[in-house]
């Protein structure tokens, strides 16, 4: 059984990675042992930076991004750039996106930025765009090509229907369970860009693709769910190994479907308890390669921690150091082909057997 991580060894570990809770992620990109390309990047998300009023901002979020920004400062080795992975405000008001750029403006390192639909709805990203730039890119870095979607776009007839307020369109996505929201979708032009984009890369190359919501359909009525998901996931299927990194959902997630291996961050703000959790029926999800357990959803930091990726072998392993919370080790099994928490998933055979 593997050991696991402390935030020592986190902190001073050069391999593997990815953080979360208060979270900010940390990720390596290793060649080989010792070999000069390997790298490191982090990543932080879902921020939430709320407004109450005036510069007054809900002190909870604030924290957590704040806390995020300086454990991302303290790594060892130093990580090459910082993902940021949407989700920068609550309501997309320009005083959010403004406080929360503040923050993490005190990053030693250069910041990458993904669209998350909170700081789209209100006015279609604009505001958005002109602190930042392009909502879709890609560059290559040391041998690996990153690609950065924006993948919370949905129907155009929607997006454009005659709203009494940008706000009133922000706030039907922005909830849980609404039945008048409307799922997110990559969209045919982008999948057109991405479709060119990696046309020009060998398909032995490293390629690491991050979006907002999962490129995958894990829950629609809460919209961890993307429309196109299928349709993306046949570009990337043609690579030796993708990765994709996501945030939004504000929970542990792992998942593997061929090449393709899917890892979520989780939030700086707040921990989202799993569907089926939620509300006592079927919630139609696809069966994950590893089931993630939710402990206690009354718990504000429950399943919030420090979440480590191995990316070593080639095969995406991953630690889950949580606060007041039993670690969780996540690791590849070359007998059953794919990964396993193997404790959490004797201990719910053993349950069930019981029941």
């Amino acid at each position: 059984m593997n050991k696991p991580f402390s935030r020592r060894d986190f902190l001073k570990r050069t391999a593997v990675v990815a953080a979360g809770a208060l979270p900010l992620t940390n990720i390596e990109i290793a060649f080989g042992k010792n070999n000069p390309k390997n790298f490191n990047f982090a990543y932080i998300s879902d921020s939430h930076i709320t407004q109450i009023k005036g510069n007054k901002f809900v002190r909870n979020w604030d924290r957590g991004l704040i806390r995020a920004v300086a454990e991302t400062n303290l790594l060892d080795p130093k990580p090459d750039f910082v993902f940021y992975g949407g989700d920068i405000a609550q309501l997309g008001k320009p005083a959010e996106i403004d406080h929360g750029l503040e923050i993490l403006s005190g990053l030693n390192a250069k910041t990458h930025y993904v669209m998350g639909e909170h700081d789209y709805y209100v006015d279609l990203g604009d505001y958005w765009q002109k602190q930042l730039g392009a909502d879709h890119y890609s560059f290559d870095h040391k041998g690996v090509h990153f690609v950065v979607l924006n993948s919370i776009l949905t129907y155009e007839k929607w997006m454009h229907q005659k709203w009494d307020k940008g706000m009133d369109r922000m706030k039907q996505m922005a909830r849980l369970d609404n039945p008048h929201g409307q799922p997110f979708m990559v969209g045919e032009a982008q999948r057109k860009w991405l479709q060119d984009d990696l046309s020009k890369i060998s398909k032995d190359t490293p390629l690491v693709v991050f979006s907002h919501s999962p490129l995958q359909k894990i829950y629609k009525g809460w919209n961890f769910w993307t429309d196109d998901a299928e349709q993306v996931q046949a570009l990337l299927k043609p690579f030796d190994k993708a990765t994709v990194i996501y945030g939004h959902v504000h929970q542990i997630q792992y998942n593997q479907i061929g090449n393709i291996s899917f890892n979520s961050a989780m939030a700086t703000a707040w921990p989202w308890p799993y569907p089926k959790s939620y509300v006592q029926k079927d919630s139609y999800m696809p069966k994950l390669t590893v089931e993630m357990n939710r402990a206690d959803p009354f718990f504000e930091r429950d399943a919030t921690g420090w979440q480590f990726i191995n990316m070593h072998t080639g095969n995406v392993d991953l630690n889950y150091v949580l606060p007041d919370n039993t670690n969780r080790i996540v690791a590849f099994d070359s007998k059953a082909g794919h990964p396993a928490d193997k404790d959490f998933q004797y201990k719910q055979t053993v349950a069930q057997d019981h029941y």
